[in-house]
């Protein structure tokens, strides 16, 4: 199944009737060429209403899903703002520089009608993307173009999102509990379901005849010894679950996330741990997140939506020793020891992600909980654990807090090439600032300890997507010279 949106794009030129309609014609043509394949170029340049509605119903039948709307010229306020009005999609709007014609009959004067049209588009309450700094050539905005493509992809991911649970979230952990208001608010559609409901459509599929099929490729992915024979038809019976359901449960909605509950009862009633199956559903674009962590399973897909490439969700868990950091980071690295952390979980991070000897092991901490002391691990088996590989990273969530209330942090930052020398899914991540951004958003904010990490730097896309999406609060790890409102100046 495919579960990341494919961005279809086109551009629509508005011109107002005062201005030469041949400047915005003459411009998209240059955006078009410089841009390539991939783009659809509207034929209707856009002057009135009824322009407008032609131009809709003409990208509408090439299959456009994100729209830019390009100001050749001043452009036109009512008929302009039309287009993002009518169009079931992200839309972005972006203006023409001078300087391919004279300033007296070849000036188009879409410097100043971009501050009408963003006026128009907040006097009607529209959302759309318009970057930084919107004015450019046509190789400047095909760069534009460029940055809204991820942006797209993330929109139509969230507006077009089912998020199918199971269980409720484990005992004392409120820091996983998911106000509903806030996925609807963004568009987001759930589907509850308790353990039982899972483990039923687990045994319906005993014998199931892809099941060898499944087992074969576990294998192949992680190597001989890296992995436990007699596991692999369990596993592979719950990935197919897992993907029937989502085939089946989608309903009106073209993609799905999952956020299970995963422990105590999980292991010993379906006999193995789900993180290693979970992990290889994170890798097709289909994210599963542990403990019934709703916000971290919209949080995940966002970043696969992003990146188009496999993310994960990982406590922000543990300081790095002292003697860790003085022997294998201090002046190897420009980090101090609290700009760095251990981001971990049970093996929920997809083997691509892994440092090439990651395996499927047990879970250290369920087997002291659920099995008897001194006792071989039985059922805690199945986790992929290993350390994270060297990557760049963004370290990400979005969230709705206990008043209502969207917010969303962003940090980058990069995962060191040191050993953990501990156990799970684990790595040594730095991020410039952390102690403070740790401070004065994670704890002052009352983030849970969930985060999603994407692999590479894609704050500027995220930022965008969380900004498209009405989240008001959104922070990041702020420099040195830039205190929090909430940082104590005197230290």
């Amino acid at each position: 199944m495919k579960n990341i949106p494919e961005v279809k794009l086109g551009i629509v030129a508005v011109s107002r009737d005062c201005f030469p309609i041949g400047l915005s014609i003459s411009r998209r043509e240059a955006i078009v060429k410089a841009y390539g394949e991939g783009i659809y170029e509207c034929p209707v340049t856009v002057e009135n209403e009824k322009d407008a509605l032609k131009a809709l119903e003409d990208v509408r039948a090439a299959g456009v899903n994100a729209l830019v709307v390009f100001l050749g010229n001043f452009g036109p306020e009512t008929p302009e703002t039309l287009l993002c009005q009518k169009f079931d999609g992200p839309v972005m709007y972006v203006a023409a520089a001078e300087g391919d014609g004279d300033l007296i009959n070849g000036r188009g004067d879409a410097y100043c009608g971009m501050l009408n049209c963003s006026y128009n588009l907040g006097m009607r309450h529209l959302k759309a993307y318009i970057p930084e700094y919107p004015v450019g050539t046509a190789e400047e905005i095909v760069d534009m173009i460029h940055d809204f493509v991820p942006v797209a992809r993330g929109i139509l991911g969230v507006r077009n999102l089912k998020v199918i649970t199971f269980g409720p979230r484990p005992q004392d952990f409120f820091a996983c509990n998911a106000p509903i208001k806030g996925l609807y608010e963004l568009g987001v559609e759930i589907e509850e379901n308790s353990e039982l409901d899972l483990l039923v459509a687990y045994k319906a599929h005993a014998g199931d005849e892809r099941i060898p099929a499944v087992c074969a490729d576990m294998a192949a992915e992680m190597g001989e010894g890296r992995y436990y024979p007699e596991l692999l038809e369990r596993m592979a019976q719950f990935e197919l679950t897992l993907l029937d359901w989502a085939e089946q449960h989608k309903g009106a909605r073209e993609y799905v996330v999952f956020a299970d509950k995963c422990w105590p009862a999980f292991p010993e009633q379906f006999g193995f741990e789900p993180c290693y199956v979970n992990s290889r559903l994170a890798a097709r674009g289909i994210p599963v997140a542990c403990e019934v962590d709703i916000y971290g399973a919209l949080s995940e897909y966002i970043g696969a939506c992003v990146t188009d490439d496999a993310v994960t969700l990982l406590d922000i868990n543990n300081s790095v020793p002292k003697y860790l950091y003085d022997e294998d980071i201090a002046g190897k690295y420009n980090y101090d020891i609290k700009d760095t952390f251990m981001g971990f979980h049970c093996g929920n991070t997809p083997s691509c992600k892994m440092c090439n000897d990651c395996a499927v092991k047990y879970q250290l901490i369920q087997h002291r909980l659920l099995e008897p002391a001194g006792s071989e691990p039985d059922f805690t088996r199945g986790t992929l654990e290993g350390d994270i590989a060297a990557s760049d990273i963004t370290f990400y969530r979005l969230q709705c807090d206990s008043e209502g209330n969207l917010r969303a942090y962003i940090a980058q930052g990069e995962v060191l090439p040191v050993k953990t020398r501990s156990f799970g899914g684990i790595g040594i991540f730095a991020i410039p600032e952390m102690g403070r951004f740790y401070r004065h958003v994670l704890v002052q904010k009352r983030y849970p300890h969930h985060g999603a990490v994407a692999f590479g730097h894609y704050g500027k896309a995220l930022f965008e997507v969380f900004k498209y999406l009405g989240v008001a609060d959104i922070t990041y790890n702020q420099p040195k010279n830039l205190p929090y409102p909430t940082e104590n100046p005197w230290g």
